[in-house]
C-alpha cells in the first residue's frame, strides 16, 4: 500500500496550448464544449498518393509571435509549438523565474517522435545536394529533448530537466514525472507537457502502412469517432499542451490561481504487443487502479474519465473493458474522448488532455464525444455523446496509452 504521509500537494496553476481546435487554452476549451472539430483536409503537403488525406493541423497559428524568423528557419515545429505553449502557460500562471527560484523550477516535455519534418527535409537535401547542404542546426532541431532544452534556456529554469519518449503516453508521462518531483521535494515548480508535429508525408505513409489511420476523407470532421460502430482509425493531430505545476503552499503564497490538484499517477506496461493492447486491457485497468491507490481514492469517487479514446477498432473496445473492470459493469462514471475533436496529438495528447481534464474539474463541465452516431455494442458506457454536460466533478482521471504497451493515468481533483 502506498504511504500518503508527508507528501506535498501539487496543483495546476498555468496552461498553454496550440492544437487543431484552438491556439489558447480558453479558445480550445470553448471549442471543445461547443463540439467543434479541428479535423480537415491536409494542406501541409501533397496527399494525392496517400490513403489518408485528412488531419488535425493548426489553424491561424503565427509562429513569429513566439520566435524570430531566423529561429523559425532553424527550429522544428514541435519545438516552436512547445515554446509557444510554455510561454502561454508561464504567463497564465504568473510565474516569474529568477535567481530565487530558478534552481527549484524544472522542465519535462515529452514527444513521441521529435523533429520528424526536419529529418524528412534533411534526407532530401542529403540525397540531392550532398552532406555539405545540411545545416548545423539540423541535429538540435531533431532531438526530442530539445523542446525541454529550449524552454529551459528561454525561461531560465535550472531545475530538473528531462524528456519522456513513450509514444502516445509521452505528454502524460512528462506531467506524471514532474508531479512526482514536486511531491517528493525535488522541485517546487515544473513546466511540463508534450509537443508533436508529425503532419508529414512519412508519418502518414507509415501509419497508413499499419492501417491505423482513418480514410474517411470525404467527411474530415466526422472521421474521428471514438466508440462508434463505424470508426475506421485515428486521425493525426499536431500541437502542444503544457502546464505549470506547483507545490501548493508556494502557489498560494504568491496568489496563483489553481485550476485543479493532481493527486495521483499510475504507470504500467502491457508486456504484450508493440501496437495493440490485449483484450480486456489488463494493463490499463491496473494502471487506473494504481492511480486511484496513489491518490488514496475509491473508484466510486471518480465522476469523469477523459479517455484515451483513439477511434481505432480494438483500442476503444479494450479501454471500455478496462474501465468496466475497475469501475464495475454498471458504473455511472462518465467518459468522453476529446480526440473526437482534436484528433490524436500522439506525444502531445497527454499534455493537452491534462489541460482539458483540469478545466473540466474546475468548471464542472464534461466535454463531449462527437460523431458517436451509432454506438458500438461493445462500447456501452456513458460517453457524453454530442453535447457537453454540466456536472459537479469532484475527481477525474485522464488515460494515456502508447505503442510498446505503455500506460499512464493521471488523477485530478477539485481544489479545495
Amino acid at each position: 500500500m502506498v504511504s500518503h504521509i508527508s507528501r506535498r500537494r501539487v496543483v495546476v496553476t498555468g496552461m498553454g496550448t496550440v492544437n487543431p481546435v484552438g491556439n489558447t487554452a480558453r479558445e480550445t476549451w470553448e471549442g471543445l464544449c461547443a463540439g467543434k472539430s479541428g479535423i480537415a483536409a491536409v494542406t501541409r503537403f501533397d496527399t494525392s498518393k496517400c490513403k489518408t488525406k485528412i488531419g488535425g493541423e493548426l489553424k491561424g497559428f503565427d509562429p513569429l509571435r513566439f520566435v524570430s524568423a531566423k529561429e523559425q528557419r532553424r527550429t522544428d515545429e514541435f519545438i516552436i509549438y512547445a515554446l509557444a505553449a510554455a510561454e502561454m502557460a508561464l504567463e497564465d500562471a504568473g510565474l516569474k523565474i529568477g535567481k530565487d527560484n530558478a534552481e527549484r523550477t524544472g522542465t519535462i516535455i515529452g514527444s513521441g517522435i521529435g523533429g520528424l519534418a526536419t529529418v524528412e527535409k534533411a534526407k532530401i537535401l542529403l540525397m540531392e545536394r550532398g552532406p555539405q547542404a545540411l545545416s548545423p542546426f539540423m541535429i538540435p532541431a531533431v532531438l526530442a529533448n530539445l523542446a525541454a532544452g529550449q524552454i529551459a534556456i528561454r525561461s531560465g529554469a535550472k531545475g530538473p530537466i528531462n524528456c519522456t519518449v513513450t509514444a502516445c503516453a509521452s505528454g502524460a508521462g512528462a506531467i506524471g514525472d514532474a508531479f512526482r518531483l514536486i511531491r517528493e521535494g525535488y522541485a517546487d515548480a515544473m513546466i511540463a507537457g508534450g509537443s508533436e508535429a508529425v503532419v508529414t508525408p512519412l508519418a502518414f505513409a507509415g501509419f497508413n502502412a499499419m492501417r491505423a489511420l482513418s480514410v474517411r476523407n470525404d467527411r474530415p470532421e466526422a472521421a474521428s469517432r471514438p466508440f462508434d460502430r463505424d470508426r475506421d482509425g485515428f486521425v493525426i493531430g499536431e500541437g502542444s499542451g503544457i502546464v505549470i505545476l506547483e507545490e501548493l503552499s508556494s502557489a498560494l503564497d504568491r496568489g496563483a490561481h489553481v485550476y485543479a490538484e493532481i493527486s495521483g499517477i499510475g504507470m504500467s506496461s502491457d508486456a504484450y504487443h508493440v501496437a495493440i493492447p490485449p483484450p480486456g486491457h489488463e494493463g490499463a485497468a491496473r494502471c487506473m487502479r494504481l492511480a486511484l491507490e496513489d491518490a488514496g481514492w475509491e473508484p466510486s469517487q471518480i465522476d469523469y474519465i477523459n479517455a484515451h479514446g483513439t477511434s481505432t477498432p480494438p483500442n476503444d473496445i479494450y479501454e471500455t473493458q478496462a474501465i468496466k473492470a475497475v469501475f464495475g459493469k454498471d458504473t455511472r462514471v462518465a467518459v468522453s474522448s476529446t480526440k473526437s475533436m482534436t484528433g490524436h496529438l500522439l506525444g502531445a495528447a497527454g499534455g493537452l488532455e491534462t489541460i482539458i481534464t483540469a478545466m473540466a474539474v474546475e468548471k464542472g463541465t464534461m466535454p463531449p464525444t462527437i460523431n458517436l452516431d451509432n454506438p458500438d455494442p461493445e462500447c456501452d458506457l456513458d460517453y457524453v455523446p454530442g453535447k457537453a454536460r454540466a456536472r459537479d466533478i469532484r475527481a477525474a482521471l485522464s488515460n494515456s496509452f502508447g505503442f510498446g504497451g505503455v500506460n499512464v493515468v493521471l488523477a485530478f481533483r477539485k481544489f479545495e
